[in-house]
């Protein structure tokens, strides 16, 4: 069930933050009010696609901040697998100096509030627990705005790596409405023209494109 237009699932949970600090109580609730959020989830550490995304993420930090955006990464990894990845080299396979926070969700309870996790808790028919599906989450990929409302939201499956400047775009384009009242046509990209949300104000768009 998708989450947009919904509170967004808060938590309190260890992290890492600027590539080298643990922190055990790292809490996204910290940011409602005062910043929008990019969150992500990616399936493992130490694996081929993740570090490509990450990184792609760490070079893209810039343009998300100039917006009042903060990139989130979460992985149902531990904390210290997060720390020894990020004090690998990038040549070695690692995400050496990645500097935004990086969540520990070892319990896998985030990811399952977000809809990502790819598989599930499950009985057998002697009562067994087992678990259906893989226990690491898709890469989904989650806007927040300031008051803590999911405005955007993307589900990969694993092999399929993201284009983070798409969400850049996406940060484009709600605050474009927000600050015109103007809605987003295919393919709009900041700078290009919006149209009025009724008839009159769409006819003018498509007369001109």
């Amino acid at each position: 069930m998708s989450l947009v237009g919904k509170k967004a699932p808060v938590f309190t949970a260890p992290a890492v933050l600027n590539g080298e600090e643990i922190v055990e109580d790292f809490n996204l609730s910290d940011y409602i009010g005062k910043q929008e959020v990019i969150l992500f989830f990616y399936p493992k550490d130490f694996t081929f696609v993740c570090p490509t995304e990450i990184h792609a993420f760490e070079q893209k930090k810039a343009e998300f901040e100039k917006r009042g955006v903060q990139v989130i990464g979460v992985s149902c990894d531990t904390e210290d697998t997060h720390l020894a990845w990020l004090m690998t080299p990038k040549a070695n396979g690692g995400i050496e100096g990645v500097t935004y926070p990086l969540v520990a969700d070892a319990s896998k309870t985030i990811a399952s509030n977000y809809g990502v996790l790819g598989g599930d808790w499950n009985y057998t028919e002697e009562g067994e627990l087992t678990f259906e599906g893989a226990p690491i989450s898709y890469r989904g990929t989650f806007y927040i705005d300031k008051e803590g409302i999911v405005r955007h939201e993307t589900v990969n499956f694993f092999p399929i790596g993201r284009n983070i400047d798409e969400y850049i775009r996406i940060v484009d384009a709600w605050h474009h409405f927000e600050k015109n009242g103007e809605v987003c046509p295919a393919n709009w990209e900041e700078g290009k023209e919006a149209m009025q949300a009724n008839r009159d104000g769409v006819s003018k768009y498509l007369s001109a494109n």
